[in-house]
């Protein structure tokens, strides 16, 4: 079925159950140590005829970070990271969006993580429209973006004997997006 600009438009919710919020850091400057945010909530407004009116908004439980390990989970809770039990919540609000051409559009907004307010961009390909069995309009995007942590604050590290450090500064963020259409 082919979606036209007009199906397309409208307000959106995110798929919690089809939806990743994820992430990606270097430990001990040779692995990558991938994770995912497992609780949050979000909407958003696409304009299809015009993407700069387009709009969304996001809100993570830090709470429910999950890379796998439960110790390391733990630590990441703590004040050498997110400091859960102060800031439970990362929260995105979005204040700008652009067509990039050929399904591509990048969204810029505001990222807050620990009291801490900052704007990045992130770049997303649209993959794709779909009504499911039970009659809902379902929206796809996929996405990354790269962030310093410590620009949020987030500074804990160790040396290591060989050089480096154990986990890097440099964070990848990576959204794959399921978004139902708002009756």
């Amino acid at each position: 079925m082919t979606t036209t600009v007009s199906q397309l438009t409208g307000d959106y919710t995110l798929d919690t159950t089809h939806t990743r919020l994820g992430f990606v850091a270097r430990h001990a400057m040779v692995t990558k140590v991938r994770g995912a945010f497992t609780e949050f909530s979000g909407t958003a407004h696409l304009d299809a005829e015009d993407p700069t009116r387009s709009s969304a908004q996001l809100t993570i439980q830090v709470a429910s970070i999950d890379t796998g390990n439960d110790q390391r989970d733990e630590h990441l809770r703590t004040n050498d990271f997110f400091e859960v039990a102060t800031y439970p919540e990362i929260t995105f609000v979005s204040t700008s969006a652009e067509s990039l051409g050929d399904d591509q559009y990048r969204l810029t907004g505001d990222l807050t993580i620990k009291g801490t307010t900052k704007p990045v961009s992130v770049d997303f390909e649209y993959t794709g429209t779909a009504v499911d069995p039970f009659g809902n309009t379902r929206v796809g995007f996929e996405g990354k973006t790269v962030l310093n942590r410590k620009d949020w604050g987030i500074a804990w590290n160790a040396a290591l004997d060989t050089g480096g450090v154990l986990v890097s500064e440099k964070i990848t963020l990576e959204f794959d997006v399921s978004a139902v259409k708002n009756a």
